[in-house]
């Protein structure tokens, strides 16, 4: 497996807070099962800004800390960029970086309030032939009130990845519902598990597995887990599943506004 959205490096955003938290959240990565570790520090103007030079020699130098330490873990330079008009200059300029320098570029919406310029970013990257990968799309909130958002998303051409904490409830019931439904209709295409300190998500991984298996079977876990991310890495296309267009019930709907989901799980 390949964990395609964390924040291990140290003292670059709000993840990792020293070398040693890295190595740790390493090791209990491994411990989850990923042979590699995609290093998507965020990327937020004015305010998370650390260049990809000053991040390659961070990735370079921890690399051959692993390996004096015999630890085998593979990892990958990367941003989860915030939505910025910006966007294709930070990339440009080398100081946001696509996934393992491909066509794939990770970035994330603000948490509550849906962009005025989403499609023009969008459009945007795919001008300069970049897929835009959209991180955690269950936990928006103006996503959860209206999923059909995502469907059109990628419909134009922008990939989705899930958090595997979401499906455990981390970040609420709403989000907890609506990663099931999206995993179920096919809208997924990347798992991560967004770790931003050591002993949260890593050991509850299995866990996740398990329940996501439930939703969509092994076979297709293999994908998102495992088969895409590795294409995505060596630069190549993917072949998604065609996406099922699915719409809250008023039911569904209320329950979402009441936070009644899930009361039983």
């Amino acid at each position: 497996m390949i964990d395609f959205h964390s924040h291990i490096l140290p003292n670059i955003d709000d993840g990792s807070r020293s070398i040693e938290e890295t190595f740790n959240l390493i090791k209990e990565a491994k411990e989850a099962g990923f042979s590699g570790i995609v290093l998507t520090s965020h990327y937020i103007e004015n305010y998370y800004e650390t260049d990809t030079p000053e991040r390659e020699v961070w990735v370079k130098a921890i690399e051959e800390n692993l390996k004096a330490k015999g630890i085998e873990s593979d990892l990958y330079l990367a941003n989860e960029i915030y939505l910025s008009e910006n966007m294709m200059n930070l990339l440009e300029e080398g100081k946001a970086s696509t996934i393992n320098n491909s066509c794939y570029v990770l970035f994330e919406m603000p948490l509550n309030e849906e962009p005025m310029n989403l499609y023009d970013v969008i459009y945007s990257l795919q001008e300069n032939k970049l897929i835009p990968v959209l991180a955690h799309p269950e936990r928006y909130a103006f996503v959860q009130k209206e999923p059909e958002l995502i469907y059109d998303l990628i419909q134009k051409g922008c990939y989705m990845q899930a958090n595997y904490g979401s499906i455990l409830g981390q970040y609420g019931k709403k989000a907890q519902f609506l990663v099931r439904q999206f995993l179920a209709n096919n809208m997924i295409h990347f798992l991560g598990s967004d770790v931003h300190r050591q002993n949260s998500i890593y050991p509850k991984i299995p866990q996740a597995i398990d329940l996501i298996k439930e939703t969509i079977g092994s076979q297709k876990f293999e994908e998102l887990s495992t088969i895409n991310p590795e294409l995505a890495l060596a630069n190549k296309k993917i072949d998604i599943h065609e996406p099922i267009e699915f719409r809250l019930t008023f039911k569904e709907k209320i329950a979402l506004s009441l936070g009644d989901l899930f009361k039983k799980d």
